[in-house]
């Protein structure tokens, strides 16, 4: 098994730690990080920029088409690959190989390592609220949607229950956006913000010391509401948990 390690843009220029972190949990397997990788374009089509789309995406299917697995710390980033590169390949081998090979972290973790195989051996003795951004949520499914009223399931929850000591908490609406939505915060602003707010206040009503998820994005949009208020709660990638990672 080889893996190509997916770091998102972002995520390389303003949060290194957690990637350090990602690349921690999967030490065990061989694993590489392809130097010529480069952004996925899911910020050109949030912006409608389909030409600049087509130039990252056969550049990411060129880049990655080597491995077995490619795994990212971002459920939106490996949505945007899985779900809208299609139109610029027509049925091509590789991207359809890279289509059924991308994987976000955590159901990596869960679906093709298996949950049962995973010896974690770390603490985090605090009271921890997951958010579930709204990409992994409902187009990787890694957890089940409020709306389908079907028995509940989370990957991620089964993933920080293999954590010692931790306390998750449960928050009144789970599957509720955060209102980051990539440009989207940037034309509506005060929504933006409005539902980042709600979400921030489900988690103090809830006791939670950390917030937590699995996209850094809708991480970075919360954080900075919660750093501008200064409101008594932390938030934390999921990787930095499962890695050992104390605040």
């Amino acid at each position: 098994m080889k893996i190509g390690l997916f770091i998102p843009c972002f995520m390389n220029e303003l949060y290194p730690d957690i990637c350090k972190a990602t690349y921690k949990l999967l030490t065990n397997i061989e694993i590489e990080y392809p130097l010529e990788q480069t952004c996925c374009g899911q910020p050109m089509a949030n912006s409608g920029c389909s030409k600049d789309i087509e130039t990252l995406a056969k550049n990411f299917v060129k880049s990655f088409k080597k491995y077995d697995y490619i795994v990212a710390p971002s459920g939106s980033c490996v949505s945007m690959v899985k779900e809208h590169y299609a139109p610029f390949f027509d049925n091509d081998k590789d991207y359809n190989h890279v289509k059924a090979s991308v994987y976000e972290v955590c159901e990596f973790l869960h679906d093709v390592i298996g949950i049962d195989n995973l010896n974690l051996y770390v603490s985090f003795p605090y009271n921890v609220g997951l958010h579930n951004s709204c990409h992994g949520h409902r187009v990787l499914k890694l957890a089940t949607a409020s709306e389908l009223n079907i028995p509940y399931n989370s990957k991620l929850k089964n993933l920080l229950n293999k954590v010692n000591d931790i306390n998750i908490v449960e928050l009144k609406r789970e599957d509720e956006c955060c209102g980051f939505g990539g440009t989207f915060s940037v034309a509506e602003e005060a929504i933006s913000v409005a539902m980042g707010k709600d979400r921030i206040k489900d988690h103090l009503d809830s006791n939670a010391q950390i917030m937590t998820g699995a996209d850094m994005s809708c991480l970075m949009h919360m954080d900075g509401i919660i750093n501008r208020n200064k409101e008594p709660i932390k938030v934390m990638h999921i990787v930095e948990i499962l890695a050992g990672v104390r605040p």
